[in-house]
C-alpha cells in the first residue's frame, strides 16, 4: 500500500487518510463478493504497509466473507514464530479467513533494517519456511538452524481456526522456487510483472510434476497469479487511469536498479492481449483471465493489483466494484 497523490489536485494523501481509504476499499471488496484481498509488506518511505497483519486485523473487524492475506509476507526478514503467531491471531479475529503468502519480497530494504546479510538471501528463506511449516503442523516444536536460536519442545500459541493454516509460497521466475513449492505440496502464488504470462507454463508444469513425484494430491497443488491491472468502463479508460502512477512507480524503480526508463509504448504493449497486465473493461479482463488460465493448465486464484501512487480513491473503488460485480461472475465457472 503506497502513498498516493490525488490526480485531481496534486494533493498528497496523508498516511492516516490513505489507511482509512484502504479499509474502505477492502470493505467494498467484501460487499461486492470478491474472494480475497491481500496486503503487501514494504519498508520504504513511500509505503505504509510495514505491518500487514495489523492492517488485515483491522479489515477483519469490518468484513464478513472475504479472505484476507499477505501479498507477500517477507519471511526472510522475520521470525517464523512471530509470523505464525500474528497470522494465527488474524485467523481467530477473522474466524478462519486468513491466507499466509510468504516470499522473499521484491525489495531488499528489510535485510539491512533487521541486520541480515543479503548473501544469505536464499538460505534465510529456505530455513525459515521449514520452521514455519513445522510450527504450523506441531503445537510443540523442536528445531535448530543457522539463522535463529533453537527451539526445544516449545509450544507456539495461539493456534488458528483453520487447521492447517493455508500457507502459499510467492515466487518470481526461479525454477528452483517452483520445484521447491511442489516438493513441499504448497500452493503457489506467481508474481508476473512483465513479459507474457504464457511463458510461465513450463515452470507451472515443473511445479506440478515435482508435487506429483513427491506424492501430493493434485488438489493441493494450487496455482495463483499476482498481476498488475485495472478494470474500468473501457479498455482505454483503464489504461489512461493507471498509466501516470505506473510510470511514476517504475521510473523510480528503474532509476534505482539501473534499468532503462519505462515508456508508454512499453506500457501499452504489456497491457495488450498477450501481455502481463490485466487491463480493460470487464469482458476484456474476464477473457484474458480465461485465456491465461488455459495457457497455464488452470489457475485457482488471480490477485489483481490495482493500486498505484496516482490513482484516485474514487477510481479504485469503481474498479473494485466492476471487478466484483462484472468480472468475477464471468469467470466464476472457470
Amino acid at each position: 500500500m503506497s502513498s498516493v497523490t490525488d490526480p485531481a489536485d496534486g494533493r498528497v494523501i496523508g498516511a492516516a487518510e490513505r489507511m482509512e481509504h484502504l479499509l474502505e476499499e477492502i470493505t467494498l471488496a467484501d460487499r461486492v463478493g470478491l474472494y480475497s484481498f491481500g496486503i503487501g509488506e514494504h519498508h520504504r518511505s513511500e509505503y505504509y504497509d510495514s505491518a500487514p497483519s495489523i492492517i488485515l486485523a483491522a479489515a477483519a473487524a469490518r468484513t464478513e466473507r472475504i479472505r484476507l492475506g499477505s501479498a507477500v509476507k517477507v519471511l526472510s526478514a522475520d521470525d517464523p514464530v512471530r509470523v505464525f503467531q500474528e497470522f494465527a491471531t488474524l485467523d481467530l479475529i477473522s474466524k478462519g479467513r486468513t491466507d499466509l503468502v510468504v516470499g522473499r519480497g521484491s525489495f531488499t530494504e528489510s535485510f539491512p533494517l533487521f541486520g541480515l546479510d543479503l548473501a544469505d538471501y536464499d538460505s534465510l528463506f529456505i530455513e525459515k519456511l521449514e520452521l514455519l511449516l513445522q510450527i504450523r503442523d506441531n503445537v510443540e516444536v523442536t528445531w535448530s538452524g543457522k539463522h535463529r536460536p533453537a527451539l526445544t519442545r516449545q509450544g507456539i500459541y495461539p493456534r488458528p481456526v483453520q487447521d492447517p493454516l493455508p500457507i502459499w509460497v510467492g515466487v518470481g521466475g526461479s525454477p528452483e522456487s517452483f520445484a521447491r513449492a511442489g516438493l513441499l505440496g504448497l500452493p503457489l502464488m506467481i508474481a508476473i510483472i512483465g513479459g507474457e504470462p504464457r511463458q510461465f507454463a513450463p515452470l507451472v508444469d515443473l511445479y506440478r510434476r515435482a508435487g506429483a513425484q513427491a506424492g501430493h494430491a493434485p488438489e493441493m497443488l494450487k496455482v495463483g497469479l499476482h498481476v498488475f491491472g485495472f478494470v474500468a468502463e473501457s479498455t482505454q479508460a483503464a489504461a489512461d487511469t493507471i498509466y501516470p502512477g505506473w510510470n511514476e512507480m517504475f521510473t523510480k524503480i528503474s532509476r534505482e536498479r539501473g534499468f532503462a526508463r519505462p515508456t508508454r509504448a512499453q506500457f501499452d504493449a504489456t497491457s495488450g492481449p498477450n501481455g502481463a497486465f490485466f487491463m480493460g473493461d470487464p469482458q476484456t479482463v474476464a477473457d484474458k483471465i480465461a485465456r491465461v488460465g488455459e495457457q497455464l493448465g488452470g489457475v485457482d486464484r488471480l490477485s489483481l493489483q490495482m493500486t498505484n501512487p496516482r490513482l484516485a480513491h474514487s477510481d479504485l473503488l469503481r474498479g473494485i466494484e466492476l471487478l466484483g460485480t462484472e468480472v468475477a461472475p464471468l469467470v466464476a465457472d472457470l
